[in-house]
């Protein structure tokens, strides 16, 4: 087979695989418990850390995968709601607040007691939500609001002058916890009421009646946040002169993409979950370069277990995102007659916690000269990147320094 011409680049983005040490694990995380030899491979070349998340903003996947893109989060971001409709093709108007809608399971024993079960809805399928969020656009008719299905718990509402301000709750951020408070409040709050309007319509549903028969978590109520007016921001093809593609099973990387101008590749058996189709992702991907100069793959699966807090989940998610993503990558990209290539975890999501944090995150990168060479034995985990000393405290420096364009 020919070899293309160029340097061509790809970013390969493990969601939320950085985390703490755990006693569980004799004291060390789920990366170094992890068989990872294809991203150690690449720390070996260059490995550190980038601040993804600047001060004051909220450690979420927008905020950070815009960083790792390239563009500063404090310049471009007003919430991930915008993301998640350009990904949808849903047009926003000039007043129009798009709000990320979950699909969630609280356990309501009392008005004073609502518990955050499940920010996932005990990982619904699309197939049953998508039956549940086109019964409730039929039945939470309000002037000027929008009801927009989209994958498994993850959904879409557009509130024409919506409250842009509402102060609103990441539902992955309060795992197992008391929302009485939050869903009780001193004065009006049109965000609580239409959660609270959806209960007794969900509580019923065949859907959820069905799903409790077979002992899993019902989704019985939504839950609105991440919201924001449409946005401005360049073209990736205007500040780095490169045409490029996303893969990705989550609308809000999609929508990024599409923000960027970016071409969105959709791979059948995507799924956000630790059953997603890791090398078919990895496959796509490969076959894009052959047209386009870079590549952003990114896959979900290890934010998710995060989010269970479940550790053996974590590192099945982390070794399939090595072996059939990064490994399968590294065997394709050979073909090239010049590439660079980089992994990243975009945040931390601690088991501990089942949320994000603004830890400064780990990646690594390498060209196709420095592969060819034996390298030391270096991991990809938390404690080498913290010590080899190389820290981009804006995390959005990091991407025309992995392009040789800093």
């Amino acid at each position: 087979m020919k070899k293309e011409t160029g340097t061509k680049y790809i970013l390969l983005v493990g969601d939320g695989m950085g985390d703490y040490p755990l006693s569980q694990l004799g004291g060390k995380t789920p990366l170094e418990a992890a068989h990872t030899p294809n991203m150690d491979r690449i720390a070996a070349c260059r490995i550190g850390l980038a601040t993804t998340i600047p001060d004051g903003l909220e450690p979420g996947s927008d905020t950070a995968n815009l960083s790792l893109m390239g563009y500063d989060p404090a310049t471009y971001h007003t919430g991930r709601g915008p993301f998640e409709a350009a990904s949808m093709g849903i047009p926003l108007g000039e007043n129009a607040v798009a709000f990320r809608m979950n699909l969630v399971s609280l356990d309501r024993k009392s008005d004073d007691e609502m518990i955050m079960v499940s920010n996932s809805a005990g990982g619904i399928t699309t197939e049953e939500s998508e039956v549940l969020v086109e019964d409730l656009r039929e039945r939470m008719v309000a002037s000027g609001v929008h009801l927009y299905p989209g994958v498994a718990y993850r959904h879409l509402l557009v509130w024409d002058g919506g409250p842009e301000n509402a102060e609103t709750i990441p539902p992955h951020d309060v795992q197992d916890q008391n929302m009485a408070t939050y869903l009780n409040p001193e004065s009006e709050d049109p965000i609580v009421e239409m959660t609270r309007r959806s209960w007794p319509f969900l509580e019923r549903h065949p859907v959820n009646l069905s799903r409790k028969k077979k002992g899993l978590l019902p989704a019985n109520s939504i839950w609105l946040w991440g919201q924001g007016k449409r946005l401005n921001v360049p073209l990736f093809k205007d500040i780095f002169g490169l045409s490029g593609g996303v893969i990705s099973a989550v609308d809000l990387l999609k929508g990024i993409g599409v923000y960027a101008g970016l071409t969105t590749i959709d791979v059948e058996g995507a799924t956000g979950y630790l059953d997603t189709n890791y090398l078919g992702k990895a496959t796509e991907a490969l076959n894009a370069l052959n047209e386009l100069d870079f590549m952003f793959v990114h896959v979900e699966a290890p934010d998710e277990a995060s989010h269970e807090g479940s550790i053996s989940k974590k590192i099945q998610a982390i070794e399939d995102f090595d072996e059939k993503v990064v490994g399968r990558v590294l065997a394709g990209m050979e073909k090239f007659e010049d590439y660079r290539i980089l992994v990243a975890a975009d945040h931390f999501t601690p088991i501990s916690l089942k949320t994000h944090t603004a830890d400064p995150t780990l990646f690594a990168w390498a060209d196709k000269r420095e592969l060819a060479k034996e390298k030391g034995e270096i991991r990809f985990t938390e404690r080498f990147a913290r010590d080899a000393g190389v820290h981009y405290e804006k995390g959005h420096d990091l991407m025309p320094a992995f392009l040789g364009q800093s």
